[in-house]
């Protein structure tokens, strides 16, 4: 496992009322899903955000204090660069794309790391595991 990163199997916590921004790789139905969830969720499409390069969508995602939800792995690289300056991220890495299967471990990433979210960090969601990787303070 990568330095940095921490597999979490258990102790999940209560996480509402987060908010997200959804990158154009996913459907626009799973931001009415988030809402119906509790959270405040927004599809890129619908803030006109589509062709907008991912740094402009990460530093957009930070400004308006959003988790970029996304299967684009190139918003891990812009975390790392941005350090504590930016907004947490969910990778999705999902061999099943289907919508039953993307909710459940979505639900299952908020439940599990979304105190780790809101502080900034990169949340890797596999099939069978999800993996933290937090960053340093002042990075």
């Amino acid at each position: 496992m990568p330095l940095g990163w921490r597999v979490r199997r258990s102790c999940p916590r209560e996480a509402s009322d987060m908010r997200f921004l959804l990158d154009m790789n996913l459907p626009p139905a799973m931001a009415e899903w988030l809402q119906s969830e509790g959270h405040d969720a927004v599809h890129i499409r619908d803030l006109g955000f589509a062709h907008l390069p991912d740094r402009d969508v990460f530093t957009r995602a930070a400004e308006d204090g959003r988790i970029v939800v996304t299967f684009d792995l190139d918003f891990g690289e812009i975390v790392g660069l941005a350090g504590a300056a930016g907004s947490g991220v969910v990778l999705l890495r999902l061999r099943l794309a289907r919508q039953n299967h993307l909710r459940g471990r979505l639900r299952a990433a908020i439940a599990e790391a979304g105190a780790a979210l809101e502080s900034g960090a990169i949340v890797l969601v596999e099939d069978a595991r999800i993996r933290i990787r937090r960053m340093p303070p002042g990075s």
